[in-house]
């Protein structure tokens, strides 16, 4: 599959196609959007929001949350305010999330079928990850979204004229609740 996405890059820039996306690396609408990879997303949330190429930061990972102050998303909101300009953050959740209910022992399980063995999950855990919390999902939706509004609210870093608000979108519909 890899090789076939190559393929179509290749003629993708020989027929000059992406001279639609031309943009630049600030967000034209100053804002970024926190949610989740699942691939019902990808197409559905910016066509939603009347979003084009350009107009904001999306970080996506799994689940839309941050529960880690120090994590990877947490960094890229605060790049993104600090030298892109972001003034508003949205947190969007969705319904139907694979993260809600996801269970840490079936993760380590579904590890160790694929070829992870006991002994690297053994030195993960002697060196100070909690696996467990790590890899644990959120049992309800729209409190993950509240919690990683207040988290980012609250962050020590965060400029405290930033907006940040959170919202849960239909992955069918496309329709925006504010939580």
């Amino acid at each position: 599959m890899i090789d076939e996405i190559l393929k179509y890059n290749r003629e993708f820039v020989e027929k000059g196609e992406y001279r639609q996306y031309a943009t630049s690396k600030y967000p034209d609408k100053r804002i970024a959007i926190v949610t989740c990879m699942d691939t019902r997303l990808i197409h559905l949330l910016p066509a939603a929001l009347g979003l084009k190429n350009g107009d904001v930061k999306m970080i996506k990972n799994a689940g839309g949350t941050i529960t880690n102050p120090f994590d990877s998303t947490m960094r890229s909101l605060l790049v993104a305010i600090y030298e892109l300009g972001v003034n508003e953050v949205m947190v969007i959740g969705h319904t139907g999330c694979g993260v809600q209910g996801m269970d840490a022992e079936e993760m380590l399980e579904l590890m160790r079928k694929r070829g992870v063995d006991d002994e690297h999950i053994s030195l993960m855990r002697h060196c100070g990850i909690d696996l467990n919390s790590w890899l644990h999902g959120f049992t309800d939706t729209d409190d993950a979204v509240r919690e990683t509004v207040d988290l980012i609210t609250n962050h020590p870093l965060m400029a405290r004229d930033v907006r940040v608000a959170g919202y849960i979108i239909d992955s069918e519909t496309g329709l925006l609740s504010p939580i």
